[in-house]
This record gives structure tokens, C-alpha cells and sequence, in this order.
């Protein structure tokens, strides 16, 4: 597969204990500098994540949902704060300490798709499970095209897609890598409520068969009746964090 990586995995460890959290931030701050002036896209944000959360985070474009996601998934560093995710402390790691991390300890859904316009959507869903280290990566891949009702679909590339199809694709790539965190970024954005139902079915399946930690950022609140737990940012910082008795998908409406 294209991008297959051959390094040793020198910060991999054992998977934290069930009494350790599976993401632990502390005092976490990330600001840039824009104009002369400083930007605080997120100030001072303690969370704790354990193993098989369905969390849905809300809030208003500009509140720090995507930095936070970006914190969690190694794509940006602090400013100040310490992370500590599965395990390991991220806060310090280098950049290819932080690429090993990635590949064993996280999926992503973007709102954009990402996927590679030469393969197709067997190969882009194997990829994720490939870079991910699974040695059952094609069953993997197939399983999981299936499972968002893509596998009479395995041949096509991505420009033979409708907009909703390579989102699912995008989700089958994230799930089919087995990795113990997956981070959402509005992921039915581009699918039909109908999709959108069945994909965060999976999603929330995935959270309570595999312990599997998954969390959403999204604009619709509807969404989160389905969560676990809600939280709610404002300005950068948690305006609320509650626990949530998930409603069943089939009531959802939007």
C-alpha cells in the first residue's frame, strides 16, 4: 500500500490500566499569535476521558471544538497544559514520536474526506487499517465498508462517489483501524438523515462492543441526546460537562 511505513514504534506502550484515564488534560491552554495581537483558542481546559465514552462536544463556530480535537489527536501542541493520552504523555513528544502515536492510538473523521483519488474504496479504508499495524487489515477493511452499507461499493474511487459515500468511507477508514480513540469532527455533516442515523448507530455501537472512546463535535444538538456525556464549549473553555442518559438513535429527528 502507498505510504506504508517501516519505522519502529519507539513510543508505543501497553494500553493504560482500566484505573487510568484514556485521555487525561491538564490545565490545557493553545493560543497563537494573529496580527500583533493573541488569539486564545482554548484557556485553561481540564478533561478526562475513559475507555467507552460516547461524548458529544457542543458550541459555536470560534469555541475551541476542533482545537480541542486537534489537542487530543496530536495535530497541534499546547501552549501550556500537560496531555497524557492511552498512556502517554504527548505534551513534549517530538513530531515523530507524535506520527507513531497517531497511527496506533487514534482515528480521525474530518469534515473534509482525505481520501486518495488513485484508490479506491477498499484500498483507502485498508489503508487506515495498514498504517494502523493490523495484520487482518483487508478482512478489516471490508468488514467495515459493510458496515456502513458500503461493500456493493468496494471497487469505486472516490470521484465515482456522491459527497455522502466518501464520508462513509472516511468513517470506515477510521473505525477499521481498531485504534482505542476516534475523534469526530461534524461527521453526517455531508449525509442524508437516514446515513446519518445508521453512521452514528455505529459509532456509538463501536463505543460499548470495543471500549472504544469515541468523541463528536457538532453544531447539532440533536445529536447529543445519543451521547453518554455532553460537553459544551464557550470561548475556549468547558461552559459544562454532564453526564447524558443516551436516548435510543431510531428517536433521533433533524
Amino acid at each position: 500500500m502507498p505510504g506504508a511505513v517501516e519505522e519502529q514504534d519507539e513510543m508505543r506502550e501497553p494500553r493504560a490500566p482500566e484505573d487510568r484515564a484514556l485521555i487525561d488534560m491538564r490545565g490545557v491552554t493553545r493560543s497563537y499569535s494573529v496580527g500583533g495581537g493573541t488569539v486564545v483558542a482554548l484557556q485553561d481546559v481540564d478533561l478526562r476521558v475513559e475507555p467507552g465514552e460516547f461524548i458529544v462536544i457542543l458550541g459555536p463556530s470560534g469555541s475551541g471544538k476542533t482545537t480541542l480535537l486537534n489537542m487530543i489527536g496530536a495535530l497541534d501542541t499546547p501552549t501550556a497544559g500537560r496531555i497524557v493520552i492511552d498512556g502517554q504523555d504527548i505534551t513534549d513528544a517530538s513530531r515523530k514520536e507524535l506520527f507513531v502515536f497517531r497511527r496506533h492510538s487514534v482515528g480521525f473523521i474530518f469534515q473534509s474526506f482525505n481520501l486518495f483519488p488513485a484508490l479506491n474504496a477498499l484500498e483507502n479504508v485498508r489503508f487506515g487499517a495498514d498504517v494502523a499495524g493490523r495484520p487482518d487489515a483487508l478482512d478489516a477493511a471490508r468488514t467495515t465498508l459493510e458496515q456502513v452499507s458500503l461493500g456493493d461499493r468496494v471497487d469505486h474511487f472516490p470521484h465515482e462517489l456522491s459527497g455522502g459515500e466518501q464520508q462513509r468511507v472516511a468513517i470506515a477508514r477510521a473505525l477499521a483501524a481498531g485504534n482505542p480513540i476516534v475523534l469526530a469532527d461534524e461527521p453526517t455533516g455531508e449525509l442524508d438523515f437516514t446515513t446519518g442515523v445508521q453512521i452514528l448507530d455505529l459509532l456509538h455501537g463501536v463505543t460499548h462492543s470495543a471500549g472504544t472512546a469515541v468523541l463528536v463535535v457538532t453544531h447539532n444538538r440533536e445529536i447529543a441526546r445519543v451521547a453518554d456525556r455532553i460537553i459544551e464549549l464557550s470561548s475556549g473553555s468547558i461552559a459544562a460537562d454532564r453526564p447524558n442518559e443516551p436516548a435510543d438513535v431510531s428517536t433521533l429527528r433533524w
